[in-house]
């Protein structure tokens, strides 16, 4: 995503804004895996909220993920 970084004098210059992306280890308890996946906050987040499960099917639905 872009858009522009404003001073103090609103003068503006090209940025870019990047995803807050980490690394993460969660554990699958049907498969009794983990599995390392590079997430952002937010969908942290949803992970911790919906479950993990929920949201590897909503991703391979949606053709996120290809298995």
């Amino acid at each position: 995503m872009s858009g522009h970084k404003v001073s103090h004098s609103n003068i503006k210059t090209k940025r870019k804004f990047y995803p807050n992306l980490q690394t993460k280890k969660f554990f699958i308890p049907e498969e009794n895996i983990w599995v390392t996946l590079k997430v952002s906050a937010a969908g942290m987040r949803t992970i911790n909220k919906k479950g993990i499960m929920a949201c590897l099917e909503n991703s391979i639905e949606k053709g996120i993920i290809k298995l």
